[in-house]
């Protein structure tokens, strides 16, 4: 109960739902980028365009369709003019990751408030690793895209040689969301891992944070897209940008659950630390930093 207050107390005080509109921006910003950079990729090894109609399918199934629709046409568009290969696609498919990564970036620095502690990674150790970071995810959802490309017609194909038919095809469509939902299990555990200057007790795939960032961020979804096709009037107020309105409140709603959940694994820190006798975590959670910053750039407060 007392980690659960101070998760309550510490969410107002750091002003999530304001880091969540930034981190939206930069998720908007880095979403062409990061099309680019993943047509690129799967393009070495299958068919980006069939990939790309994949996740929008799923998208339009957890978020607003209306947001998903408007976003449709420019992507595939994107996704089908992607072309090329050697030295011209290896920068090209850089220069793409460089661009996504911001987003990574600004998680890391909200993630340092809730963890309250300052920046001291270097530029040259801090960039790549938002680079790798967005590429291992880029890759994580391109396998699981192309998985569930290349299992639809085997599913298909097993069921009609069994005897099952459509059964087969309907059973796969259920069975598949565990292994979404593990695959964005496994994003924001990496995200919560080395996104902050903070030593984090080793990684682990499911932590108590992701799980309920992932339940909220379910909840939300659902209720939102339902709240859109029936109560909302986003088209009547914004006309033709409803759309676009609808998807950015739906990223919204996504980082605050993301942020949300990873103040609560903060703030269980905290809570171990106070259990240990460890006075000093009432004010300022006790863990050491990956990097100190300089003397000279760490805050008087600090």
């Amino acid at each position: 109960m007392a980690t659960v207050k101070r998760v309550v107390r510490e969410f107002k005080e750091d002003n999530t739902t304001d880091w969540a509109a930034a981190l939206t921006y930069y998720a908007v910003l880095s979403l062409f980028p990061a099309i680019i950079a993943m047509v690129s990729i799967v393009g070495l090894v299958g068919n980006p365009q069939t990939v790309t109609r994949t996740l929008l399918d799923i998208v339009a199934q957890l978020g607003p369709e209306t947001g998903v629709q408007t976003f449709r046409g420019p992507i595939e568009q994107v996704t089908s003019n992607r072309s090329g290969a050697g030295i011209g696609l290896i920068i090209g498919i850089l220069l793409a990751l460089n661009a996504a990564s911001n987003y990574v970036g600004a998680f890391m620095r909200a993630s340092n408030q809730q963890y309250e502690v300052d920046e001291g990674r270097p530029f040259w150790k801090l960039r790549p690793l938002q680079i790798g970071i967005t590429l291992v995810t880029l890759i994580l959802v391109a396998i699981t895209a192309m998985a569930l490309v290349a299992t639809g017609p085997v599913a298909e194909a097993v069921g009609n040689a069994i005897g099952l038919g459509s059964t087969a095809i309907s059973i796969w469509q259920i069975a598949k969301w565990p292994v979404l939902l593990a695959i964005v299990s496994l994003v924001i555990s990496i995200l919560y891992y080395a996104a902050p200057n903070a030593k984090i007790k080793g990684f682990k795939f499911v932590t108590v944070g992701s799980a309920i960032a992932l339940g909220v961020w379910l909840l939300a979804s659902v209720l939102f897209a339902l709240y859109v096709a029936n109560f909302g009037s986003y088209n009547k107020t914004y006309g033709t940008l409803g759309g676009v309105i609808g998807f950015l409140v739906w990223v919204w709603i996504t980082n605050i659950a993301i942020l949300l959940g990873n103040k609560v694994n903060a703030e269980r820190e905290r809570t171990d630390q106070l259990k240990a006798g460890d006075e000093r975590a009432e004010a300022e959670i006790q863990l050491p930093e990956r990097d100190a910053p300089k003397l000279e750039k760490r805050p008087k407060t600090a």
